[in-house]
């Protein structure tokens, strides 16, 4: 059997559902999740070895309209990867209704050639009657090169969207180690995962303000790690939300990061939080590249 190798996009508007379709497929956690838009900031690339094939997956930040120069790099990580793949993953929510976000992402596919397979996801979400509607709207809107839909929460055809997606894999070796799911460092997914604990904990206009740099990462004598990471806001009235009354939703943030963060490094850790106030970071080029968006 020839062996396939090569890169699949996954693309759509925020809140869609691609990390979390995305972990599904590596069977592991490597990506952060939640219910707040824009979630994911910058490409990740995620590694699926099988005996047939190695696929490597660029998860992109949702596109939407920008409003800060952190939305603007945002959308350039996420449009300027459909250059760079073999195939497109196209994920679209089955309980929302075609709107100016799919209308302008089919706008840009249409201006490639690459092959793109539409992911209707969220199919747990509505009634079986409704998925073939959803699959004609938009299949009357594009020429697809396949169809797949799918739950990424219950994992229902995500074997069958994989299979297909190897349809359009060129031949080619193996390009990661077959143990490897994340070309991101320990030190990144750390921040990543602080940062999602965040966005659970907190609400409105907090989540889209936060950045979390991670200062000392230490292994000690004794085997565990020392980590001490400040979360930056933009203002005062954001920081004493985060702390909270006695240092309260610090503590809660910090209880929920560390066993996840213990998982990921197979040690001990002590997790040392602060916070502090940048202002207006998300429209400063130099903050963001301070917290790794080297691309912009």
């Amino acid at each position: 059997m020839e062996y396939k190798s090569g890169f699949v996009a996954l693309i759509g508007r925020p809140n869609v559902g691609k990390s979390t379709l995305l972990n599904k497929i590596i069977g592991q956690k490597v990506v952060i999740t939640s219910d707040k838009p824009q979630t994911t900031r910058s490409r990740i690339q995620c590694i699926l070895t099988q005996d047939d094939a190695q696929i490597i997956f660029l998860d992109t930040p949702g596109i939407h309209k920008p409003k800060f120069k952190l939305g603007e790099y945002m959308l350039k990580a996420a449009e300027g990867t459909l250059k760079e793949v073999d195939a497109i993953f196209f994920v679209v929510d089955a309980a929302e209704k075609f709107g100016g976000g799919e209308k302008y992402i089919l706008e840009r596919l249409n201006a490639t050639s690459k092959p793109v397979i539409l992911v209707v996801n969220k199919i747990d979400l509505i009634g079986r009657e409704k998925i073939l509607p959803i699959i004609a709207d938009y299949s009357a809107r594009k020429n697809f090169a396949a169809v797949v839909p799918i739950s990424a929460a219950d994992g229902t055809n995500v074997d069958a969207l994989i299979a297909e997606a190897k349809n359009f894999l060129p031949a080619g070796v193996q390009y990661y180690p077959a143990d490897m799911v994340t070309d991101q460092p320990e030190r990144l997914i750390v921040a990543e995962l602080i940062r999602e604990k965040i966005l659970h904990a907190t609400r409105d206009e907090v989540p889209h303000s936060i950045a979390v740099d991670l200062d000392e990462f230490t292994e000690r004598d004794n085997g565990t790690i020392f980590i001490r990471a400040t979360i930056y806001v933009e203002r005062d009235s954001q920081k004493r939300i985060l702390i909270g009354k006695g240092g309260a939703m610090l503590k809660q943030i910090g209880a929920a990061a560390r066993p996840e963060i213990e998982m990921l490094l197979g040690a001990k850790i002590f997790l040392d939080l602060w916070v502090k106030v940048k202002r207006d970071w998300r429209n400063s080029i130099g903050a963001l590249q301070s917290f790794g968006l080297k691309d912009f």
